[in-house]
């Protein structure tokens, strides 16, 4: 025991490792009251329902816990990092399909910079599409109505 909190003293003590783990906690803490901010137009009072109503539906509630509760709250983060890990898989597949990626990997530092931006924004419509796919599949599985409306892209726009 007293080898475990020697360790842990001399973690602290290095000043690269301290700021990573103080960042860590810090985005961890931003995670965790960002699970609570509901998206705006969303009956929270449905979204428990049929998350307890579920039944035979148990993916959902394995889905809720795995995204922190997010669902729970019908969260801004509900999709969390999903968008940008299926971008970068698909940026990935690219790269080997496409000549110009491949050409662009292949430039070293300067060119996994490009990819990685062009990850970033490939991420962003696919975060639209998936969080409209999301809403989708939770309106069909909600026995009380829509939780948002998806005839009009305004209601879905701030998801």
């Amino acid at each position: 025991m007293n080898k475990l909190l020697t360790t842990f003293r001399q973690i602290w003590h290095t000043h690269d490792l301290r700021k990573k783990i103080i960042f860590t906690l810090f985005i961890l803490v931003i995670f965790r009251l960002s699970a609570h901010v509901t998206i705006p137009g969303v009956d929270l009072d449905r979204v428990r329902s049929l998350l307890e109503n579920s039944g035979d539906q148990s993916l959902l509630k394995i889905f809720s816990l795995l995204s922190g509760g997010a669902l729970e709250n019908f969260s801004i983060i509900l999709m969390g990092l999903t968008p940008f890990i299926n971008a970068s898989i698909v940026m990935q597949l690219l790269a080997v399909v496409v000549p110009t990626l491949e050409n662009i990997k292949k430039e070293g530092e300067s060119g996994q910079k490009k990819i990685a931006q062009y990850t970033r924004i490939l991420a962003v419509p696919l975060d639209f599409l998936q969080s409209y796919g999301m809403i989708t599949l939770l309106n069909q599985f909600s026995p009380s109505g829509p939780l948002i409306d998806t005839t009009d892209f305004m209601n879905v726009l701030p998801a």
